[in-house]
């Protein structure tokens, strides 16, 4: 099984509001070699919140291009602080950047990927899409489609998707399944973009959303375990 795993900026913060929190980076790399020991291929992408959202900068003296631009290369940044918190872990991870800075990290190619794959690697591909005014989580499904993943794992704080936000009511309840569909047509779902679970409802990608800080989630999700809440 391959799978994509999406992380947010704010989860390599982890208990902080703004940085990179090395600790908790360990033990995602603990949980995903779990997932790799159970027979699974791991590519990873992050987001940026924890040092740049683009979206906070572009306004009336920055453009939304520039702001994009500044958020992918601080996703090269997570990407990179990851890959070597893997590596010192002893799970071993390659890191790829869809964006051109050769002197730091080594440029994205489909051939390159499936190589590294191939190889036992934890890919960890930085820098989005690499064009603006696309978001992290689009730029996930379509790695996930290019690579030709089966699963896109949602890293979130929570269980699954609810039918209310379980933060404002206890009574929520978590959903087991739902269709591309109808998240992409519910407003009141918002753990992804809609333009990501659009391109994920035109190829047919299926997406588990689920709880990062649950141990063993992940491999779970690996081993065909019903985890979160799947969207497909």
């Amino acid at each position: 099984m391959r799978l994509l795993l999406k992380l947010s900026g704010e989860q390599l913060a982890g208990n902080h509001s703004r940085g990179f929190d090395i600790e908790r980076a360990k033990w995602i790399a603990a949980e995903v070699h779990k997932a790799q020991d159970a027979g699974a291929e791991i590519i990873i992408t992050v987001g940026a919140g924890n040092f740049v959202r683009g979206n906070y900068f572009a306004g009336e003296n920055i453009r939304q291009v520039t702001a994009d631009n500044m958020g992918m290369l601080a996703i090269v940044i997570n990407a990179l602080a990851l890959g070597d918190v893997f590596n010192s872990a002893g799970v071993r991870a390659v890191v790829l950047s869809t964006i051109q800075a050769d002197q730091v990290v080594d440029q994205y190619t489909h051939r390159r990927a499936l190589s590294h794959l191939a190889r036992g690697d934890v890919l960890i591909v930085g820098g989005g899409t690499g064009r603006p005014y696309v978001t992290s989580d689009s730029a996930a499904v379509s790695l996930a489609l290019e690579l030709d993943c089966d699963l896109v794992l949602k890293a979130t704080k929570v269980e699954g998707v609810f039918d209310e936000d379980p933060d404002k009511n206890p009574e929520a309840k978590k959903l087991s399944k739902m269709s591309l569909s109808e998240a992409v047509s519910n407003p009141n779902i918002r753990v992804m973009d809609k333009a990501a679970l659009g391109l994920a409802a035109d190829f047919h990608m299926p997406v588990v959303v689920f709880e990062l800080l649950k141990e063993d989630n992940i491999a779970k999700i690996a081993e065909g375990k019903a985890i979160g809440t799947r969207i497909e």
